[in-house]
C-alpha cells in the first residue's frame, strides 16, 4: 500500500507556480490604470523632495502648489476631453487670454459690470470652441491644424485688442481668490475647491454617462463608433464647446490668482496642459485616460518645478527633466497599447 501511494505521488503532476503570473497581472493592471501611475509618481516626488529640501512640505509651500494648479489644471480638463477623442488643442491658452482681456475691458466700468463681462467671456469661449469643433467635425480638418491656426489668429487678435496690462477691481472676478484655512494653517481658496469639483463632475460625466462612453468610443475608433449608431459629429462638437467653457472657467481662475491680465499672459499654457495630460496617463492616440490623471499630471509638473527650484537646480535643467518625463510617458503609453493588441 505504501509503495503504491509513493508511486502515485511520483506520477502526480506538480502544482503550477502561479506567483509569477500573479505578479505580472498586478504589474499589468498598474501600468494599464491611467490613475495609479501618475499618483505613484506624485507620491515618489513628494517623498524625494521632502528628503532633499527643507521647506518642501511646509504648509505655505504645499498650499501654494495647490493654488498654482487651478489655472493649468482647469485648462488641462478641457485639453483632456479633446485628446480623449483623438484630437489636440493648441489654442486653449490663447482662448483663455483673449477672454480674460475682453472680460477685463468690459468690467472697467466698475464692479457692477463684472457679471455681464463674465457672461460675455463665457459666450466668447464657447463660440471659439464651437468654431474649432465645427471645423473638425463637419469639414474633417485635422485638430492640430485647426487649433494651430486658431492659436495664431487669437494671439494676434489679443495684441490688436489691447497692448496694455488690464486690472480688475475686487469683486465677483476675484471671488475665487477667497478662502479659508484647514486646521487653522493650511490655506484653501475657493478656486482650489472649484477645480476639484470640476474634476469630480467631469470624471463622473466621462465614466457614468452615455456621453462619456461615446467620447471614449470616438477616441478609440471613430468609424466603429459611427457604425454602432453614435453621432460622432455631435460628440466632437459637444467636446470642443465644453472645452471652451472650461477655458472660460480658467480665465476666471486666473483672475482669482491675480487681478491683472495682458496679451502676454500664459504664453506656454498649451504646452503646459499637454504635458500635464500626457504625464497624467492620457493617451495622445485617444480613447484612454482620465481627467483625474490629468490633474495629477498638473500637480506633478508643479511639484517638480517647486522641488527642483528649492534644490537650487537651474530652470533650464528643469525644462529638460520635464521634457524627458513627457517622452517617457508617451513611450510607456505606446508600449502599453502595443501589449494590449
Amino acid at each position: 500500500m505504501t509503495g503504491s501511494l509513493q508511486a502515485a505521488e511520483e506520477e502526480a503532476p506538480a502544482a503550477p507556480d502561479t506567483s509569477g503570473t500573479r505578479a505580472a497581472t498586478i504589474t499589468d493592471r498598474i501600468f494599464r490604470n491611467p490613475v495609479l501611475g501618475p499618483l505613484g509618481a506624485l507620491i515618489v516626488l513628494i517623498i524625494a523632495f521632502s528628503i532633499l529640501t527643507q521647506n518642501f512640505l511646509s504648509v505655505d509651500n504645499t498650499s501654494l502648489i495647490l493654488q498654482q494648479s487651478v489655472v493649468v489644471g482647469t485648462l488641462a480638463l478641457g485639453q483632456t476631453i479633446i485628446i480623449l477623442t483623438g484630437g489636440i488643442d493648441l489654442a486653449n491658452g490663447a482662448i483663455m487670454v483673449l477672454a480674460s482681456l475682453v472680460i477685463a475691458k468690459l468690467a472697467a466700468g466698475g464692479v457692477g459690470q463684472q457679471w455681464p463681462a463674465m457672461f460675455v467671456g463665457l459666450l466668447l469661449c464657447a463660440l471659439l470652441g464651437a468654431i474649432s469643433g465645427l471645423l473638425v467635425s463637419r469639414l474633417g480638418l485635422p485638430p492640430f491644424i485647426v487649433t494651430l491656426g486658431l492659436l495664431t489668429i487669437l494671439q494676434a487678435t489679443s495684441r490688436l485688442y489691447t497692448k496694455q496690462t488690464l486690472l480688475v477691481d475686487e469683486g465677483p472676478l476675484t471671488f475665487l481668490s477667497k478662502g479659508g484655512y484647514l486646521f487653522g494653517q493650511f490655506q484653501i481658496t475657493i478656486g482650489v475647491v472649484v477645480v476639484l469639483l470640476s474634476v469630480a463632475v467631469l470624471h463622473f460625466s466621462l465614466t457614468r454617462t452615455s456621453w462619456g462612453r461615446h467620447v471614449y468610443a470616438v477616441g478609440n475608433n471613430d468609424l466603429a463608433a459611427k457604425r454602432t449608431g453614435i453621432n460622432v459629429r455631435r460628440v466632437l462638437l459637444s467636446v470642443y464647446v465644453l472645452a471652451g467653457l472650461l477655458y472660460a472657467l480658467a480665465a476666471l481662475q486666473a483672475f482669482g490668482r491675480s487681478p491683472a491680465t495682458s496679451p502676454n499672459a500664459f504664453p506656454t499654457a498649451n504646452l503646459d496642459t499637454i504635458t500635464a495630460v500626457v504625464i497624467g496617463g492620457t493617451s495622445l492616440f485617444g480613447g484612454r485616460g482620465t481627467v483625474l490623471g490629468s490633474y495629477l499630471g498638473a500637480l506633478i509638473v508643479l511639484v517638480l518645478q517647486s522641488g527642483l527650484t528649492q534644490a537650487g537646480i537651474d530652470p533650464l535643467y528643469q525644462n529638460i527633466v520635464t521634457g524627458v518625463l513627457v517622452i517617457a510617458a508617451v513611450a510607456l503609453d505606446a508600449i502599453t497599447r502595443r501589449k494590449a493588441r
